[in-house]
């Protein structure tokens, strides 16, 4: 389901005659008639209501002699939620874009010719720090305390406090006194 249908669908859900269109066709197949003296509304109301549930692809019709019949789309409905939240957005390159200019800007901010001028205080923001100074780090190597405090020291003089954070953020692993750059996914 897109996102678009989903959005479409959960408009359509959201008004309770539509809701109790779809409850009665959950139990049987109706026509608008029925549905109209069932649910106590008019026929054109019945007709409106299933035309927008039928744009969202909630119920489909069919004619049965002279009557149109609509009937419930099961399977559009055998769908979670939650499936649909990790549908990759149709937003997703404009989302993916705006981060990449929000980390350029802090990384602006904050660097000046390669040194870092101040901790960020907000976690976001020195979460993309340490993530700039873990590019210094190779992969797959193992580093001693002095060369992590070499390292991190080209980039601001309070290594210790860097260092401490990459470690608790998971950016570096420590064993001991041997550290080494872990991969996040």
């Amino acid at each position: 389901m897109t996102e678009a249908e989903a959005i479409s669908l959960f408009k359509g859900l959201a008004d309770k005659s539509r809701l109790q269109i779809l409850k009665s066709l959950a139990v049987e197949d109706m026509y608008v008639e029925r549905l109209a003296e069932r649910l106590g509304l008019t026929a054109s109301t019945i007709s409106f209501h299933l035309k927008k549930l039928s744009d969202a692809g909630a119920v489909s019709a069919y004619k049965t002699q002279y009557y149109m019949m609509y009937s419930l789309n099961r399977e559009i409905f055998q769908t979670s939620i939650l499936e649909i939240l990790q549908q990759e957005s149709d937003e997703a390159q404009k989302q993916a874009q705006r981060d990449a200019k929000y980390r350029q800007r802090v990384i602006d901010a904050f660097f000046e010719y390669g040194k870092l001028k101040s901790i960020p205080t907000q976690l976001k923001k020195e979460r993309i720090v340490l993530e700039v100074i873990a590019e210094a780090f190779d992969w797959d190597r193992m580093y001693s305390e002095r060369e992590v405090n070499l390292i991190i020291a080209d980039f601001y003089d309070d290594f210790c406090t860097i260092r401490r954070d990459m470690v608790s953020g998971r950016l570096l692993g420590r064993n001991g006194m041997e550290y080494w750059r872990i991969k996040n996914d």
